[in-house]
C-alpha cells in the first residue's frame, strides 16, 4: 500500500531542486542587499552568462564601488535580483559603466603592464 503523504507524480523529486534554488536565491538576495547598504543604499546590476549555465551578477553601488556574485543559473540570478530589488541593466555599458568608480588598483591591473604599472612576474 502506498504512503498517503508521498506524491506519486514525481513532484517530490522536483520540489528538492526548487527548494535548493529558492534558498540560493534568498542567500544571494541577502548578499545583494548587504552590498547595496554598504555602498550608498542602492545598487544596479547586470546578469551575464559565464560558463555551464552559471551567471555573473555584476553589482554597482550608488557610491560607484562594484563587485560580482555568481549564481548557478539564470533563474536563480533573476529571483535573487528581484528579491533584493536590484535594478537590472541589459548591458554593462553606457549608463551603468559610467557609474563605476575605479582606483589605482584597477588601473594597474587593467593596463598596468602597458602603461608603466607593476611588472608582470610571469613575463620574467
Amino acid at each position: 500500500m502506498a504512503d498517503d503523504t508521498t506524491p506519486q507524480d514525481g513532484t517530490a523529486e522536483k520540489a528538492a531542486p526548487d527548494a535548493r534554488a529558492d534558498r540560493k536565491a534568498a542567500r544571494l538576495a541577502r548578499q545583494i542587499d548587504a552590498f547595496a547598504k554598504g555602498h550608498g543604499g542602492s545598487a544596479d546590476g547586470q546578469l551575464a552568462h559565464i560558463a555551464r549555465g552559471t551567471v555573473r551578477i555584476a553589482l554597482v553601488g550608488a557610491d560607484g564601488e562594484w563587485g560580482n556574485l555568481v549564481a548557478p543559473s539564470l533563474d536563480v540570478a533573476q529571483k535573487a535580483a528581484e528579491k533584493a530589488g536590484l535594478t537590472l541593466h541589459d548591458d554593462f555599458d553606457g549608463e551603468l559603466a559610467a557609474k563605476v568608480r575605479t582606483g589605482p588598483y584597477e588601473w594597474s591591473r587593467m593596463a598596468g603592464i602597458q602603461v608603466g604599472g607593476p611588472a608582470n612576474p610571469a613575463a620574467g
